[in-house]
Formats: C-alpha cells, structure tokens, sequence
C-alpha cells in the first residue's frame, strides 16, 4: 500500500493520540495543559504552537480522541464512514495545496488557523479516510499483547504485524512462551 508523506504522519498523529489513552494500561497521558503541551511538541503539527494550548484545547482534543476511538472500536465501514464524514466535516476542512519544510506539495485539509483538535480531526480523519477507501481500516489496530491496550498502524506488506513493538509487547510474549515450553519439557522428563 503506497502512503505519501502527510498520510503517514497524520496516522502516527492518531496512533499517539489514541495511546495517550487509559485504555493503553498506561493511564491517561493528557491530565492537563501541560502534558498537551509535551505531547504536541512530540509530534510534527503544522501551525500550532505548544505555548499557546489553553485548557479549552485540551477538553476538544480529548473528545477528538474519544471520536478516533469509536473509530477503532467500530467493526462497520459504514459506521467508520459516517463518524469520519462528521468528524471531518465539523474541523471546517479546507483542502490545500502546500510545500513546506522541505516537503514538495502535498495536501493539508486543515483550514488555516485551525485549533489543534481541528487540526488533528482533519488530517487524520481524512488519513483513515483514505484507509477504509483502499479497504485497509484494519491496519490501524490494538495491539494483540494482553496486557496492552496500545494502538498502532500494520504498515507491513502483507498486514502481519501483531504488536505494538516487536521489541518490548513481541519479545515479552516470545520469550514467556518460550518459557512455558522449556517448563513443559522438562516437567515431562
């Protein structure tokens, strides 16, 4: 599956919203102003500055996230359809033509000056858009570890990745089973 630039890192943008969840085990990552702060200066978002978040940036944001969510937890295309057009829909989207920061042009559907939970509502929504066109919405999934609720993106060629990271929920689960094995063995000599 071909995925330009902008495309991927509106999918990373969701995949590190939809984490800063509790769901993920990890409790919630967005308590306060502060922490939005952090969190948007981890991610490369056009326009937006990190000082300038208020408290009411924070509460649209996390019911944006609430919004990706349901977009996750949905099994219908028809019902991801529909969520994503609202979703897109009231960010005031406003397709443009842009190149900056050394990208050639690409497409924002952002509007200029747009809040950050516009922002992230646009791009991303229009992202996963262009995933459930392609027939691919299933890329974006939890993490199959039990003990972790984190979300991610399967960009591999033939859709097998299971887990978040290979090196921590993979390697866990790898090694316990590995484990359970050598335990089995050798109660069976």
């Amino acid at each position: 599956m071909l995925i330009n630039h902008d495309t991927r890192c509106a999918l990373d943008h969701v995949v590190e919203l939809l984490n800063t969840a509790p769901a993920t085990g990890e409790g919630e990552r967005l308590t306060d102003v502060a922490a939005l702060r952090t969190f948007v200066g981890t991610l490369t978002v056009s326009g937006i500055a990190p000082a300038d978040l208020t408290e009411a940036d924070l509460q649209a944001v996390l019911r944006t996230r609430e919004r990706f969510e349901r977009v996750l937890a949905s099994d219908s295309g028809r019902e991801v359809a529909g969520l994503l057009n609202e979703m897109v829909a009231s960010a005031g989207t406003t397709p443009q033509l842009t190149d900056h920061d050394g990208y050639d042009w690409h497409v924002h559907y952002f509007a200029p000056g747009a809040s950050l939970a516009d922002h992230l509502a646009a791009d991303c929504g229009m992202a996963l858009g262009f995933l459930l066109v392609a027939g691919e919405l299933e890329r974006l999934r939890h993490c199959e570890a039990p003990d972790c609720g984190r979300a991610f993106v399967d960009l591999s060629r033939n859709r097998s990745r299971r887990y978040c990271d290979s090196r921590t929920c993979g390697n866990r689960l790898h090694v316990a089973a590995y484990r359970a094995r050598q335990r089995r063995a050798d109660a069976a000599r």
